[in-house]
């Protein structure tokens, strides 16, 4: 299935309750996925996320990233560099309120690492938002395990590289950023007309 395939939402509704906080993955959602980027230059921001996320913020959602960096323990990046890259995409569509960054392997077994919910649990209660009103987006199947696990919401915003298991067993669907923001917060349409 390819990102021009997918239907623009899967539009069962979220849940009970309203969502309080949004965390986002941040390759592939956020901005362009570069494997292993070391390079700020090379930040460019997904079609969509920095008008959504100006919206959002123009409600008072507090806003997080919660990202797998595995490259840091691959030996591939230094956290600095991770650092400088995150601080471009604060200056790019921040500012968020929250981030963390795994630097483990999957070898590694550690608990923060997605599809573990460590980091979204953890980003959760820095926002001072109880989990059950927190929604994660992403674009693969381990940020949606994650925010499951933790027992936050979740939309997933598929890529060419999401596979075709992932959309078929994502809770939400939306083609993009702010389609997944929409979906969540129908106070997003009213900030749009």
């Amino acid at each position: 299935m390819t990102q021009n395939s997918i239907r623009p939402f899967r539009t069962a509704a979220p849940g009970p309750g309203s969502v309080d906080g949004i965390l986002f993955d941040r390759d592939g959602t956020l901005i362009a996925d570069v494997p292993y980027n070391a390079d700020p230059d090379l930040v460019r921001p997904m079609p969509t996320v920095v008008d959504a996320l100006d919206r959002l913020r123009a409600l008072g959602i507090p806003v997080g990233v919660v990202t797998n960096q595995s490259g840091i323990g691959r030996g591939r990046l230094t956290a600095a560099q991770v650092r400088r890259v995150n601080a471009r995409v604060d200056e790019l569509i921040g500012p968020f309120d929250v981030w963390r960054v795994c630097p483990h392997t999957p070898e590694d077994g550690c608990r923060c690492r997605k599809p573990a919910p460590g980091m979204v649990l953890s980003a959760a209660a820095e926002l001072g938002v109880p989990v059950d009103r927190v929604a994660v987006i992403g674009d693969i199947g381990a940020d949606i395990a994650a925010a499951r696990s933790a027992g936050a919401r979740a939309v997933l915003v598929p890529t060419p590289q999401t596979r075709a298991e992932e959309i078929a067993a994502a809770p939400l669907l939306a083609a993009t950023v702010r389609g997944a923001l929409e979906l969540l917060l129908p106070a997003m349409v009213e900030v749009r007309r």
